[in-house]
């Protein structure tokens, strides 16, 4: 009997049965009064999670177009902008910014490093600059970089800063407003527990008028054709939305406020604290800086001898359970475990139990149940261990 398999990866995420439900049950009309509630409903859920008095504005597309819209909406060929490049997702938000004719200066780092505030600070300083891109998250090492100072250092250079919180937006502390955050990105298939294929971007006001002087090329992602939308009596997307998608982000943002932001928090801390010390206990090292605040991605080095791809591969094949490669530089030398949105803890141990054989089929030397018990008395005791 063939059974699903089950998503240990950084997203997509398992999906809640009730999102589920609520993308099978019959459309709301996209223009008239059901859907305006709709996505008042939602646009107003997100504006409390990003922590914004701001707009936010929903796109059908991926977490790479709502980067996109910011890039078009923010700026004109030829601004400077500065990003930090520590992973996979660093490279791509430069990519768009060069798409775009933009003057991109570059902070290279080894990936796994966690951006410095002082670096970013002194890249402005450089020459005028009229923004900042980088990720909250990155996704592809499970760093967590220090987005607060960096807001710190671009409202005192006065220049604008688009934040990449696609992986971490729910899954982590995150303070649009204050924290000085002028764009913020995310996706409906990360900690939310949605289905792909909805990006929402939060506006500051800062940012409305940086759009209203950028001459950068846009249409499907020009932010004022959803504004004047949105300001209608009865809200609507400019252009055909992905209604289904609505009505299961709708119910995603239901469950999640349903339990309070703080202990969605709390239950994404305490996981990756479980899967770090389970980690630990099978003799594994984990990988990249800053890892007290990676709660939605945890990456761990390979073993000497065993290829990280093959080691995902055989715990897919073996067990069902999909983990995620490493990407770039990274191929092979990591893999990477996803805990962020609608896991529990016994998704935890049976994910840490299937790595155990698998790396033992393997020939790396592990003690059986090691890494189970170690991650149980974290989700025992309810706190991680200093």
């Amino acid at each position: 009997m063939d059974r699903p398999e089950i998503l240990m990866a950084p997203g997509p995420t398992p999906v809640p049965p009730e999102v589920f439900l609520a993308q099978g049950s019959p459309l709301v009309y996209h223009r008239g009064p059901g859907y305006g509630a709709l996505l008042r409903g939602v646009t107003e859920d997100l504006r409390r999670l990003f922590r914004t008095e701001g707009d936010v504005l929903v796109f059908t597309s991926s977490g790479t177009g709502g980067l996109e819209s910011a890039v078009a909406n923010l700026f004109s060929p030829g601004d400077r902008v500065v990003v930090p490049v520590a992973g996979y997702f660093g490279e791509r938000f430069a990519g768009i910014a060069r798409a775009y004719r933009l003057d991109v200066r570059t902070i290279d780092y080894e990936w796994g490093r966690e951006v410095r505030a002082e670096d970013v600070a002194e890249a402005v300083a450089e020459a005028p600059t009229k923004g900042v891109l980088v990720q909250h998250s990155e996704t592809s090492t499970g760093v967590v970089h220090d987005v607060e100072a960096i807001g710190r250092v671009t409202r005192e250079a006065g220049v604008l800063l688009a934040v990449d919180a696609v992986s971490s937006l729910g899954a982590v502390p995150f303070e649009a407003d204050a924290w000085g955050i002028d764009v913020a990105v995310s996706g409906s298939q990360k900690a939310l527990s949605a289905t792909p294929g909805l990006a929402f971007v939060a506006i500051s006001e800062r940012a409305w008028d940086a759009h209203r002087e950028a001459t950068s090329p846009r249409f499907y992602f020009d932010w004022s054709l959803y504004k004047e939308s949105y300001d209608l009596p009865n809200p609507e997307n400019p252009f055909t939305p992905a209604i289904s998608l609505m009505q299961g982000l709708a119910a995603a943002l239901r469950l999640y406020y349903q339990d309070g932001v703080e202990a969605v928090l709390e239950r994404h801390r305490l996981l990756s604290s479980a899967v770090k010390e389970g980690i630990r206990a099978l003799g594994l090292d984990l990988f990249g800086e800053g890892l007290e605040r990676a709660w939605a991605v945890t990456s761990v080095r390979a073993p000497d001898g065993i290829d990280g791809n093959q080691l995902v591969a055989r715990v897919r094949a073996d067990h069902g359970i999909i983990l995620a490669p490493g990407q770039g530089p990274l191929k092979g030398k990591v893999f990477r475990i996803g805990h962020l949105g609608y896991y529990q803890p016994t998704d935890i141990l049976r994910c840490l139990a299937a790595l155990e054989m698998t790396l033992a089929d393997m020939g790396f030397p592990v003690k059986r149940g090691s890494g189970v018990a170690a991650a149980q008395e974290v989700l025992s005791a309810g706190a991680s261990p200093g």
